[in-house]
């Protein structure tokens, strides 16, 4: 998450980054040709039932890489299913539930820079104030962030990021993308996350002064293992009842970043996890990872 490694952007996912995105940048503008999602139902927050039926619209003008974005969707999948998979169903069915909510809780305060940043270049002076009482109270109250006393005294959390905070200011989303790993994104969301919200990261900047690399990739990891643990359950169920898996995660992507950057205005649907592991950094050239992922997308092929 911090500068250095959110530039080092490396193998195939630096190379599509640099073409697809800053190459094309967001020429596309913001193009609303959407799918339509005619039922799902949520239960205690979580998918308990969906029955996705979509009707599909020619989407050429938001999706013009959908050939591309197929193929790299699905190795994504295999990266899931051989890489991720084991790990959180090992951590979801091993740590209790209080204890994985304590893990996210800390992680999510870690965030709190970013999400005020972006609070105040929206001018969102109130949700600043919440976010800045938020960090404040679970840092020093709240044993590190791991308890969210906060929320119980009514300070509930938002996410931000410069995606978000571009798309207040006018800018597009452009077309459709799905990042290798990353999952589903578009130009302004991919060049706001991963190339301009470390830029509000004080731990990321002390720990690359303190050369402790390693530690930022960890933390990075850990990170995308627990946001995809939280919805691993929720993307099955989709998996299962969903005509198109493609085509329901790429609606529901776009509804949901909608949903945010409205901060959660017109939104007729039940709130939507977020579906994609976030490794903000953390892929060294030739490094395990790497030479594993090359090997996942052989076998895909």
């Amino acid at each position: 998450m911090t500068r250095k490694w959110g530039w080092e952007l490396t193998g195939r996912f630096r190379n599509f980054a640099g073409s697809a995105i800053l190459g094309m940048g967001l020429c596309l503008g913001s193009a609303q040709a959407d799918d339509q999602v005619r039922e799902l139902s949520f239960q205690n927050g979580l998918i308990a039932q969906a029955d996705i039926q979509l009707s599909q619209v020619e989407d050429e003008g938001n999706d013009p890489l959908e050939s591309v974005n197929r193929a790299i969707f699905s190795f994504n999948e295999g990266v899931q299913q051989v890489i991720l998979r084991p790990v959180v169903d090992v951590y979801n069915s091993t740590v209790p539930a209080t204890g994985r909510r304590a893990i996210k809780n800390m992680f999510n305060n870690l965030s709190t820079p970013i999400i005020l940043a972006n609070d105040l270049l929206q001018f969102e002076f109130e949700r600043a104030l919440v976010t800045f009482m938020r960090g404040f109270i679970n840092t020093f109250f709240g044993m590190a962030g791991m308890a969210d006393m906060a929320g119980e005294m009514g300070f509930e959390r938002h996410k931000e990021d410069f995606g978000q905070t571009l798309a207040v200011w006018g800018v597009g989303e452009g077309f459709y993308v799905v990042l290798p790993i990353l999952g589903p994104s578009n130009p302004r969301d991919a060049i706001g996350r991963l190339l301009v919200d470390s830029y509000f990261d004080p731990l990321g900047y002390y720990l690359d002064n303190v050369d402790a690399d390693e530690v930022d990739l960890a933390l990075d990891v850990v990170d995308g293992l627990l946001e995809y643990a939280d919805v691993v359950e929720d993307l099955d169920q989709i998996r299962k009842t969903s005509v198109d898996y493609y085509a329901a995660i790429r609606s529901l992507y776009r509804q949901k970043r909608r949903a945010e950057i409205s901060n959660g205005q017109n939104l007729d649907l039940p709130p939507i996890p977020d579906l994609a592991p976030e490794f903000r950094s953390g892929l060294t050239p030739g490094g395990e990872l790497d030479s594993s992922f090359a090997k996942l997308e052989q076998t895909v092929q």
